[in-house]
């Protein structure tokens, strides 16, 4: 029986933009494996929320269908990420009475933070 989640895989056109993208929103994301170009498999391994994601080289989802990530932060976790995703210019939308906020990456997967209070 599974135990845990081992990692996420996302495919990417540009996987180190991508892990840019990821790091500059979520300040405790950490990339632990650049990108290769001479490997067969080329991938962007990125640490965020104990977890390992992999943001491989390819073809991601042609459109958004409501598969998403939802991440639990508080409250101030959210609106700090919010400001972040201001600065970068990167569009976001509020929803469930501002306890969720709704992003994608450059490839159509979608985000969420979800508000947890402890």
């Amino acid at each position: 029986m599974p135990k845990a989640l081992s990692h996420i895989a996302l495919i990417v056109a540009h996987p180190t933009r991508t892990a840019h993208l990821l790091t500059d929103v979520f300040e405790d994301a950490r990339i632990l494996r650049e990108e290769d170009p001479a490997d067969s498999h080329p991938e962007v391994i990125l640490a965020l929320a104990g977890l390992e994601f992999a943001l491989i080289r390819g073809q991601g989802p042609a459109s958004r269908n409501g598969d998403h990530i939802a991440f639990a932060v508080t409250k101030e976790e959210q609106l700090a990420c919010a400001r972040r995703m201001d600065e970068l210019a990167l569009d976001y939308q509020m929803a469930r009475g501002d306890t969720a906020l709704y992003f994608s990456d450059y490839d159509n997967h979608v985000f969420e933070l979800e508000v947890v209070e402890d």
